[in-house]
């Protein structure tokens, strides 16, 4: 018999930590008897209830959470129910948590982080294991300026920017750099692909009313948040990725981005240096100047050759498959331990 593995998702939402797990996810199918608890993810197995979760754990599982309220509802199996599991977590955060996390943390039976930074903030590290992309949904185009002519955005070249529309993320200084950036390039439009919530609409707003300025409504688009399921085809058909955020935990954008042969500009953060390749990926920067500057130059010849590195540095370094051996590893010393 295969061995039993309850994976949680109960975001409602498609973020960052949703991507890396069904990234997982997939990775791991035929691998364990494996069941997802909560929300669908693309590409992976419909989900069960939590109470269904219970019920089939009575014999024992592994339940692998990424969240608070996952943690959660896993030690509450485990502690209250007396089920006969064990937790493993997923910590990615490059700060200390705060006291509640903390609190979760230390009662898991593993932590997995996701690099050595990350690791140094949390009790119980079994591994550090970094994050890795699909690269079989996240390919190359054949041909990058038809699958970029064929997302309908004008145009002869595509930039963007992936993420909730917040300060948090850098997406002023992402607009920032592109009202320096595209006056120089009448061919360029850019887009800033996420949604802002309730609390950021204003932030929106001013952002929209500095473009406008600038004259380029036109030319820097916020089409809203894409949909999981078709966001690989528009990563292809860019040209470059610009990620400018004040803090990321981790940072699957790069990555998703690499993998399709599109180079990327960003700050230091998360664990974008490591994806860089030392600058043949991708380009560290630290103001929107310097990242205006710096794609202006990926942009002058440069995309194809850089594309091509960066999705062999993925394949060979961030892959899925290799995120899934990492983890396995620590399963395999869960279950070796009873």
């Amino acid at each position: 018999m295969k061995p039993k593995l309850f994976v949680t998702n109960f975001n409602k939402n498609f973020t960052g930590v949703s991507a890396t797990a069904a990234n997982v996810i997939r990775a791991q199918m035929g691998r364990y008897d494996l069941t997802l608890v909560g929300r669908p993810l693309p590409g992976c197995p419909d989900p069960v209830t939590v109470r269904q979760a219970r019920a089939a754990s009575a014999r024992g599982a592994i339940w692998h959470v990424r969240r608070n309220t996952e943690m959660r509802a896993a030690l509450w199996a485990r502690d209250i129910l007396r089920l006969p599991i064990k937790i493993v977590f997923t910590s990615a955060a490059q700060r200390r948590h705060s006291a509640y996390p903390r609190w979760l943390i230390s009662r898991m039976d593993a932590v997995i982080a996701t690099t050595d930074k990350a690791a140094s903030f949390v009790p119980h590290v079994r591994a550090v294991v970094p994050h890795g992309v699909d690269t079989a949904l996240f390919h190359p185009a054949p041909d990058r300026a038809k699958a970029w002519a064929a997302l309908g955005y004008g145009g002869k070249i595509g930039i963007a920017t992936i993420g909730r529309i917040r300060p948090e993320k850098g997406t002023d200084h992402f607009v920032n750099a592109m009202i320096d950036l595209l006056p120089d390039h009448p061919d360029t439009v850019a887009l800033v692909l996420g949604k802002a919530t309730r609390d950021h609409r204003a932030f929106l707003a001013s952002l929209k009313d500095r473009i406008k300025t600038a004259g380029l409504t036109d030319r820097i688009l916020f089409p809203g948040e894409i949909p999981a399921q078709d966001l690989p085809a528009v990563v292809r058909g860019l040209s470059l990725v610009v990620q400018l955020p004040q803090y990321e935990g981790y940072g699957m954008v790069p990555l998703e981005a690499m993998a399709s042969a599109v180079p990327f500009v960003g700050y230091e953060a998360g664990y974008y240096r490591a994806f860089s390749a030392q600058g043949r990926a991708g380009v560290i920067v630290d103001t929107p100047s310097a990242a205006a500057m710096a794609a202006g130059q990926i942009l002058a010849g440069k995309v194809d050759a850089m594309g091509d590195i960066a999705r062999a540095h993925v394949s060979q370094n961030f892959s899925a498959k290799a995120e899934a051996d990492g983890i396995d590893a620590v399963y395999q010393m869960i279950w070796a331990q009873g």
